[in-house]
């Protein structure tokens, strides 16, 4: 909405109402520039956040909207350590997942595709993490939407949102014969979606020119598993929140060099003129983390719930695949991948050998479990995510 902005200038400039040297046409200018834009995007989501945190949580508390914990019989010597959180606010997420979408309707320009489909992935997570909350809270049990019913719903918006980056964005050419008929791309859509090629890491060229329906089942899992891992790394106060930080930062660079043609001819990545709005919607959800860390920090005032966690998952994955930088996530996301992981193989363990990997998984409990306090492990594991950041950054030199 702010880029309106700018192109008040080019309707005044055009009018002769300013000249190009004035004051106003200089400070309307700085609105066409993707960095400022993204900058103001995680500014506005951090105020938010700190405007209506409090309020929030003193809603829910009047609400008594309270986090239900595990019995001891349920979780032995964890409910030792986790017990005094019972009764905290939870449903926190409607705090990320609002300022998420309020910084970038402010700050990204509404004729992008891609803006649009990524913040359905991010709504239509949430909603179902909002539903879970609730069932939790009604029930006053752990027990929310059954295992079955919130698959089904995760992999219908993540379909829908993979048809849409597969078969309705633009390809460059064809964008740029709509831009000289009109200034947007909305409108413009079909054609053979370059988003459906499979690039890796270390390759200049893509793997395979096009994926067909393969890339449309290919990303919805890449989706419905970020969604369910950043589910799993939400068990401690700030752990989710701090690792979604460092790769929202990730991704803000994996976006600003995708969508400049200049950038991604010099390091060999794959180049979407559309993708150049996702820095704005990176920064909003780095903004919108910080923000809500300045209340989820330990000793939490509030959890983000499943309406959070789910909605950082689509958010994230939905912004990988944008800027075809959806292989590079499973490094990136290291630590969403290791609780992932640690889960599966305990199932996989316990199932086979009737024998556990873990004291417990996900496997930040298991560090828990091993005397490690709250804090050291919710700080390590950030140290992990910006390690695992920076080295998916280092992907962009090695091909």
């Amino acid at each position: 909405m702010i880029y309106w902005l700018y192109e008040l200038r080019n309707w005044l400039e055009a009018a002769d109402w300013i000249r190009d040297d004035s004051f106003l046409y200089k400070l309307l200018n700085i609105f066409k520039y993707h960095s400022f834009r993204a900058g103001g995007a995680a500014v506005t989501a951090f105020v938010l956040s700190l405007l209506f945190g409090d309020r929030l949580i003193r809603k829910l508390i009047s609400l008594k909207i309270g986090q239900p914990i595990r019995t001891a019989e349920e979780v032995h010597k964890l409910f030792e350590l986790h017990g005094k959180k019972a009764g905290t606010p939870t449903m926190g997420g409607l705090l990320i997942l609002g300022t998420i979408v309020v910084s970038t309707l402010i700050w990204a320009k509404w004729d992008n595709i891609m803006v649009w489909n990524i913040l359905f992935c991010t709504i239509g997570l949430g909603a179902l993490g909002f539903r879970d909350d609730y069932l939790k809270i009604s029930k006053k049990n752990s027990k929310g939407v059954s295992a079955r019913m919130k698959l089904i719903w995760q992999s219908g918006v993540a379909l829908v949102t993979a048809l849409v980056f597969c078969y309705l964005v633009p390809t460059d050419a064809t964008l740029d014969a709509a831009t000289k008929v009109h200034e947007t791309a909305f409108f413009q859509l079909g054609g053979d979606s370059t988003l459906r090629a499979l690039f890796l890491p270390f390759c200049k060229g893509p793997l395979l020119e096009d994926m067909s329906l393969l890339a449309v089942v290919f990303f919805t899992l890449i989706i419905v598993g970020a969604s369910n891992a950043v589910n799993l790394t939400d068990g401690l106060d700030g752990l989710a929140t701090g690792c979604s930080l460092t790769t929202a930062f990730a991704y803000t660079v994996f976006g600003y060099v995708s969508g400049s043609a200049l950038y991604s001819e010099y390091l060999g990545v794959p180049h979407q003129s559309l993708a150049n709005e996702i820095p704005i919607i990176a920064m909003a959800l780095a903004g919108a983390c910080v923000g809500f860390l300045w209340f989820n920090a330990h000793p939490a005032k509030m959890f983000m719930g499943d309406t959070g966690s789910l909605a950082l998952g689509g958010c994230i994955a939905s912004i990988a695949i944008a800027c075809r930088q959806e292989i590079v996530l499973a490094l990136v996301g290291g630590v969403f991948v290791m609780e992932a992981l640690s889960v599966i193989l305990q199932v996989v363990s316990f199932k086979k050998r009737g024998k556990r990997i873990f004291r417990m998984a996900p496997i930040h409990h298991h560090f828990e479990l091993g005397g490690w306090h709250e804090n050291q492990v919710i700080v390590r594991f950030w140290i992990l995510s910006l390690f695992f950041a920076l080295l998916g950054l280092a992907t962009l030199k090695l091909r």
